[in-house]
């Protein structure tokens, strides 16, 4: 467990602090690898697909992608090149795309434009921090421009002149962003929307673009470093203020129910396999905001009992039991949405894809207020709704358990080793 608490602090002592200034020779910070050879243009590939929409790409067949993708890396060739080291973009064609996709990552981008000039960098295929000419509008680059419900424009102007280089910094985990402008935090901790679909939220993956509007760019020293799970959860659990540990790691202190049908192995809580129950805090709550983190094995199943009275089934007396589950597991592929990880069992629907690869931990962050239920899985909300105004339940069973105001908080075990790590709960104050 020492080591364990060893490692986490180096970790959040390594990203509290930015990461090296980028050389101006071309050198990547320590742990960054360069995307941009300053060369030619391998590693990158031309904007393909209908408007350049991921939703798009993924609606066409294989054979479409490749015809179209073969087009566009033609079109690429036409507008972008290399010039003394820096990628330059003549004002005609399309954005210019990584080869790759990324998850979480922390990255450096210098840029320079011209009068009047716009464009922006694309976060996993999705709009964007804006670049732009700050004259024309007296607001500077930085800000998340397409946001809607969520801050758009940059906390304080950080531009150098027209012509100047300037530098990003970019972090994104799950869908929080912050950026720095030449050192100047301009988004902190900002929620990118998905312009594409705004009934979902930002894609898990994607591609990095560099957007044009139709003017001379010019783009050096892009660099990248893909953030781990761990380094990923540890950025989102940054923010400890009013968070009281519920679990010590060591035993079953504060803690009722079947305990018999789990173990505590290496700071961990795991439910025995072939076994289950749902063991819950002694202690009650009200409102609160609860982290964990968990891993999950191959068709992994189990639950977070939310409220829960202390016996009975959770899913139907307490208000809620949100599913923890294998979700793409082939043998779920075939249950209704409102079972797949992260709904509230047989009620709500959960967005999927977000889960990270089986025997990872993932982090997970679950807000209960009033009668409304607000789960962060990896950094992404997946699930946000009021369970008082949910009328149709799965197999038409009612959840009479949804108006509890209070109750315990607890894992409810379906017989597979499932493990949670770092559980703690928040209380909030009741409206």
């Amino acid at each position: 467990m020492k080591l364990q608490l060893k490692s986490l602090a180096l970790i959040l002592l390594t990203l509290a602090i930015p990461a090296a200034a980028v050389d101006a020779q071309g050198k990547p910070p320590e742990g960054f690898t360069a995307i941009f050879n300053g060369k030619d243009l391998s590693g990158w590939k031309g904007l393909a697909g209908k408007g350049g929409s991921p939703e798009n790409r993924a609606k066409m067949t294989a054979e479409e992608l490749a015809k179209d993708q073969a087009a566009a890396d033609k079109l690429m060739k036409a507008h972008w090149s290399v010039q003394d080291g820096v990628l330059v973009f003549d004002g005609k064609g399309k954005s210019l795309c990584t080869a790759k996709d990324y998850r979480d990552f922390e990255m450096y981008v210098d840029w320079k434009i011209k009068e009047k000039g716009d464009s922006g960098i694309y976060l996993r295929g999705s709009p964007q921090v804006q670049i732009w000419d700050y004259k024309l509008r007296n607001i500077g680059s930085g800000g998340l421009f397409n946001n809607q419900k969520n801050p758009s424009n940059p906390s304080e102007l950080a531009d150098k002149p027209v012509g100047e280089w300037n530098t990003f910094y970019i972090r994104m985990v799950g869908e929080h962003v912050d950026v720095k402008l030449n050192g100047k935090t301009v988004a902190d901790n900002v929620v990118l929307e998905n312009y594409w679909n705004r009934k979902r939220p930002i894609y898990p993956t994607g591609q990095i673009e560099l957007q044009n509007h139709g003017n001379t760019l010019y783009f050096r020293n892009i660099y990248i470093r893909e953030l781990s799970g761990a380094e990923a959860n540890a950025v989102l659990a940054k923010d400890k203020e009013g968070f009281k540990s519920v679990f010590n790691g060591k035993d079953f202190s504060g803690w009722a129910g079947p305990t018999q049908n789990y173990e505590i192995k290496d700071g961990t809580l795991g439910c025995k396999k072939g076994t289950g129950g749902t063991i819950y805090t002694k202690e009650k709550y009200s409102d609160f905001v609860a982290r964990l983190e968990f891993k999950l094995p191959a068709g992994g199943n189990n639950g977070l009992a939310i409220r829960y009275p202390g016996k009975g089934d959770t899913a139907y007396v307490g208000m809620c039991e949100l599913q923890v589950l294998d979700s793409e597991h082939p043998k779920y592929a075939k249950l209704d949405a409102r079972q797949y990880h992260g709904s509230a069992y047989g009620m709500a629907p959960a967005h999927r894809g977000y889960l990270r690869p089986t025997g990872e931990w993932n982090y997970q962050q679950v807000t209960v207020k009033g009668s409304t239920i607000k789960v962060e899985l990896n950094g992404t909300t997946i699930l946000d709704t009021d369970l008082s105004k949910i009328t149709e339940y799965m197999a038409k069973r009612p959840h009479p358990g949804k108006e509890n105001k209070d109750g315990h908080f607890g894992f409810a075990g379906h017989g597979d080793a499932v493990h949670f790590r770092n559980v703690s709960i928040k209380r909030l104050e009741s409206n």
